[in-house]
């Protein structure tokens, strides 16, 4: 029987300056640098958890803004999934680091990214930080992807009837709703 998937939530730290500097920490007992993130607590939501882990991974106290994405992947034979939000912190730190965590550092997007130790944090990152950074006014938006439609999809759209293309309008609609009341905390 599978095991239920440990459930982590963090941050995506930012902090204003001439060039904007994202948190990482590093753990004492493995001593690999790694976004700021824990477990859940009992009874504690996501975002709840992500804000209470920073605060005590990073010492600093942060306000939490939107809600940038998942990260999902194999730890301990477990599958971990962590929720992360773009949050900033303002001034020093207001409390000392606690034990698992030997240091924080402050460092531009580029760098954080080579310092992180885990390969899927590292593309996280390089995937997320732009929004953030984009998101809390620090750069300019970065320009979408174009994305290429394979030729299957594209004759497939060619076939609907305007009952089904109506009926994935529908459905489109409906996710998009699911979402959005998953992240303001009503779902």
């Amino acid at each position: 029987m599978a095991r239920a998937p440990v459930m982590a939530a963090g941050g995506i730290v930012l902090r204003r300056g001439a060039v904007p500097l994202i948190a990482v920490v590093r753990q004492r007992k493995r001593n690999e640098w790694v976004l700021p993130k824990g477990k859940l607590d009992d009874g504690e939501t996501p975002k709840e958890a992500a804000h209470r882990e920073v605060l005590e991974e990073t010492g600093h106290d942060v306000a939490v803004h939107e809600f940038l994405g998942t990260l999902v992947y194999q730890s301990g034979g477990r599958s971990k999934v962590v929720h992360f939000w773009r949050m900033e912190a303002d001034g020093g730190p207001v409390r000392k680091l606690m034990n698992d965590i030997k240091a924080v550092d402050w460092l531009a997007l580029d760098d954080a990214i080579g310092r992180l130790s885990r390969e899927y944090e590292r593309a996280f990152l390089t995937q997320i930080g732009p929004i953030a950074l984009a998101a809390a006014g620090l750069v300019a938006s970065p320009a979408p992807e174009p994305v290429q439609a394979t030729d299957d999809i594209d004759a497939a759209l060619q076939t609907l009837t305007p009952a089904e293309a109506a009926s994935i309008d529908e459905l489109r609609h409906g996710l998009l709703q699911k979402v959005k009341a998953w992240l303001r905390g009503e779902a």
